[in-house]
């Protein structure tokens, strides 16, 4: 079982879902994802997997949303996810995959559905 989870130690869901899949005598390939984000390809698999578009996957919150206006409608989702790529605490965390399943472990238990 190879499980993929795309993880910032600093944000206490993504340390939930971490502790979570552990917990479950599972070792996940931890990528941390602000210094080392998705390439353009894994992002898109990572939203085919998901089934959502790119901006269902960001954190409008960030400042880093309003100051690009990354709200806009016109954007391209091309345009979103250059966003994200260039500025990766963009992205929704955490991500957890495994083989072709991935869920958003927004809450931690999100993720039980794919182990």
């Amino acid at each position: 079982m190879n499980i993929i989870i795309y993880h910032n130690p600093r944000c206490s869901k993504s340390r939930q879902t971490l502790e979570l899949i552990s917990s479950r005598g599972i070792t996940p390939e931890t990528i941390d994802y602000l210094n080392h984000p998705p390439t353009r390809e894994q992002l898109r698999n990572i939203l085919k997997l998901l089934s959502m578009g790119p901006r269902d996957l960001m954190r409008k919150k960030e400042q880093i949303y309003m100051e690009k206006n990354l709200a806009d409608p016109a954007l391209t989702d091309d345009q979103l996810i250059d966003a994200m790529i260039s500025h990766p605490k963009l992205i929704e965390r955490p991500i957890v995959i495994n083989g072709d399943r991935a869920a958003l472990g927004r809450p931690p238990e999100n993720v039980l559905e794919i182990l």
